[in-house]
C-alpha cells in the first residue's frame, strides 16, 4: 500500500518538472502608444517652460498659453494611454 503511494507521487512530480511552451510577452502598449506619450511629455515641460517665461508676472503667454498647452499635452497623453494599439 505505501509502495503504491510513492510510486503516485513520484509519477506526479516527474510529470510536472516538463517544460512548457512559452508565448511571445504581449505588451500593452504598442510602439505608437510610446511615442505619443513621449511627445506628450515633451509638450508638457514646454508649457512650463513658458510659464517660467520672463519676469513680466501678467503676461499672456503665462496667463493664457502655457496653461493650454500644458493642458493640450495632458490631453495627448491621455490619448496615448487610452489608445488601442495597432494588432500587426
Amino acid at each position: 500500500m505505501a509502495l503504491q503511494q510513492t510510486k503516485a507521487a513520484a509519477t506526479k512530480t516527474t510529470t510536472a518538472a516538463k517544460p512548457q511552451a512559452t508565448a511571445p510577452v504581449q505588451f500593452i502598449f504598442g510602439k505608437e502608444n510610446y511615442r505619443i506619450l513621449i511627445i506628450s511629455i515633451a509638450i508638457v515641460a514646454f508649457g512650463f517652460v513658458l510659464m517660467s517665461g520672463t519676469t513680466d508676472i501678467y503676461s499672456t503667454t503665462k496667463i493664457v498659453i502655457a496653461p493650454i498647452v500644458v493642458l493640450a499635452g495632458f490631453g495627448l497623453g491621455f490619448y496615448a494611454i487610452l489608445k488601442k494599439p495597432s494588432t500587426n
